[in-house]
Order: C-alpha cells, then structure tokens, then sequence
C-alpha cells in the first residue's frame, strides 16, 4: 500500500509548520469544492523576512532554493490546516514562484525547483505541477522568495 502524503512528510523527517494567520484582508487558505488555493507565502522570523533581499546581488541562489522549499512546506502547513491533514490533497495543479530578482538575473527557474521537487517527493507525479517561475522587483517584508500553489482536493 502506497504511503500517504502525511506519511512521507514524516518519513522525510519534516515538520509541518503551524498554519499562519493572515496579517492582511485575504484569507491564507480558500477551500472552494475540489480546490484549495494558498496564498502567497515567504519564510518570516520574528516578523522579519529570512534573507532579504534581491536574488542574485544580495541572496545566493542556494539559499533562495532553499528558502523557496521552506514557503512551500508552510504553503503545505497551511493546507493540512484547511484540509486536516495533507492526505486529502490529490494533485497539485500550480505553483508559483515569485522570486526578487536583481537585473539580469536570469535564473528563476531554479530557485523555483526548491518549490516543485518538494511537492514531487511528498506527492509523487501527483505533486508534478504547473508552474510559473516569475522575477520580480520586490516582495512584501524585502523577502527574496513568494510561493503559492492550488490543488484539486478531496470534498
């Protein structure tokens, strides 16, 4: 029997962050039938954005990699907060990675694979999604990284 979403999370040795709350007027999670959106999520620590900046002149690509996983295992925190566990989820169908990019970087598509091969591990081809990998000029809070990602759910 194949192992479950929350199984392999566990098994990865990962620990689902708690579910945020919105500092805004949107909702961090919108359940709406077989889908659930996640709004846009960047790694904060007491109210600070982890390694601000823009990637490439003030953030190496690693660490914007790196934190690019980080916002999706919150963005998967958040849906098993919505949901009750990940095991309800059964695609993801977008992600996107919004990267602050310092001019002429051109390297997006791989900050964005922190996004895409953590879905993949924990989904599976499930987990294979769509993906927009965009640069941008700024983020909220400086952050050098945004995720959001939809899913086709169980009702």
């Amino acid at each position: 029997m194949p192992e479950t979403p929350s199984q392999v999370v566990a098994g990865l040795g990962l620990t689902l962050p708690d579910p945020g709350r919105a500092v805004g007027s949107y909702s961090p999670v919108l359940v709406d039938g077989d889908l659930a959106l996640v709004s846009g999520q960047i790694v904060v620590r007491d109210g600070v954005a982890v390694s601000p900046g823009l990637v490439d002149a003030e953030v190496d690509v690693a660490t914007a990699r790196s934190l690019t996983r980080q916002a999706t295992l919150q963005a998967l925190g958040g849906l098993a907060g919505a949901l009750g566990n990940l095991d309800r989820v059964r695609r993801i169908l977008r992600v996107a990675v919004y990267v602050a990019s310092s001019p002429g970087f051109v390297r997006q598509h791989e900050v964005a694979n922190g996004a895409t091969e953590l879905l993949i591990q924990v989904f599976g081809e499930s987990g294979r999604p769509a993906r927009v990998a965009m640069g941008v000029c700024g983020l909220p809070l400086n952050a050098c990284v945004e995720v959001e990602l939809l899913a086709r759910v169980t009702e």
